[in-house]
């Protein structure tokens, strides 16, 4: 089993070849392919390397599939016995990414 784990848009995450992953946003256009360089472990066949702090020969080949608003989350404040009640939503942009290949 080949799977890495990358830093990108702030986060961590442990990737697969050919599957999709959300992330936070990325302003590229759909359909665009991304070379992701920030390696921070490789498992492949059983072999592990790990990089202090990146590992500056192992590349990830990724595409951006889609941008889309996440699901909408609400914010209610409230002070008890002083009449303040607040309420906001948020809805955060998020990536679709596909992991093409790990080289």
């Amino acid at each position: 089993m080949n799977y890495a784990i990358i830093e990108i848009s702030g986060r961590q995450f442990w990737i697969e070849p050919q599957k999709f992953y959300v992330i936070n946003h990325l302003s590229l256009q759909p359909n665009t392919q991304v070379l992701l360089k920030r390696v921070l472990l490789l498992n492949e066949n059983g072999e592990i390397e790990i990089g202090y702090p990146y590992l500056n020969s192992v590349t990830i080949d990724a595409m951006i599939l889609n941008n889309f608003k996440g699901k909408k989350i609400i914010v209610y404040k409230m002070k008890p016995k002083k009449k303040y009640r607040r309420k906001n939503g948020y809805r955060s942009f998020l990536t679709t990414l596909y992991i093409n290949s790990i080289n």
